[in-house]
């Protein structure tokens, strides 16, 4: 029996860009071991309470898409990795990162890279490139519509992901809530240097965690996903490193194809029965 990744985010290292989970969860993040140092702070930790749904911990969540979506503009860099499942059982590792140039409501330049993989989306408000910089080619199709859309459009057409898109989709109708089975509060870590509220969700098939940063700015800082679909159980991390004070320049999010790279047509994806 063939097995899955945890996620198909890892789609960025072994194929070409990176998925994002079913909503509300978006991206992943990496791990931070600064949580393990006190054992005495883990012991008086509040102690989680599986298979129950706290109001409190989905009003944190709703209130992380509040604030991503009152971002205007914004530079994310994510590190992302995930675990792939051999027949035997044998799980393999893999890391990509992403760089994503963020101006709503609808500009976006992604630079995706893998060992494996490299690949820019730029989405200028009229129209979203693919560009392959190994390959020096590139795809692109109309389009005028804000974010969310695009990367929900992109991959119903086309099956092209925007890594961690679920950052244009939380706080929206399109994340909807009230489909997670268990939400519990489990306590607070430090994530690349922050204090972070640490909450998991478990909907359907998936165990979710995430990072959430302390304070007036609640931004994702890791996501953590588990397939218990598989017995396996194949994970993938992703870790967001935030500046929100960024410069963009007039051609930051155009492209000018260079001179020797050829035009494809985007592929459509064939219709299912």
């Amino acid at each position: 029996m063939a097995r899955i990744p945890a996620l198909s985010l890892l789609v960025i290292a072994l194929a070409a860009c990176s998925s994002t989970p079913p909503a509300p969860p978006a991206a992943t993040s990496a791990t931070s071991a600064a949580s393990a140092a006190a054992p005495a702070q883990a012991q008086a930790q509040p102690q989680p309470q599986p298979n129950a749904v706290d109001p409190a911990v989905i009003q944190a969540l709703n209130d992380m898409g509040k604030y991503l979506q009152s971002l205007r503009q914004f530079e994310v860099f994510i590190d992302l990795s995930g675990e792939r499942v051999l027949q035997d059982g044998q799980k393999l590792q893999h890391t990509a990162t992403a760089d994503l140039d963020v101006q709503r409501p609808d500009r976006l330049r992604a630079l995706m890279r893998s060992a494996r993989s490299q690949r820019d989306l730029i989405y200028d408000g009229k129209k979203v490139t693919l560009y392959s910089p190994a390959q020096k080619s590139y795809s692109q199709a109309d389009f005028s519509d804000n974010l969310g859309v695009l990367a929900q459009r992109l991959r119903e057409r086309f099956g092209v992901e925007i890594p961690s898109a679920d950052l244009f989709l939380w706080g929206t109708p399109e994340a909807p809530v009230d489909n997670i089975e268990s939400a519990m509060n489990a306590g607070q870590d430090i994530v690349g240097g922050e204090l972070c509220d640490h909450y998991a969700f478990r909907q359907g098939q998936l165990d979710w965690q995430i990072w959430i940063a302390t304070g007036n700015r609640p931004l994702p800082r890791k996501l953590v996903i588990t397939n218990r679909s598989d017995e396996a159980r194949p994970q993938s991390v992703t870790q967001y490193r935030w500046n929100l004070n960024p410069r963009f320049g007039n051609s930051a999010f155009a492209f000018a194809p260079p001179k020797d790279a050829r035009k494809a047509e985007f592929v459509p994806l064939k219709a299912t029965r």
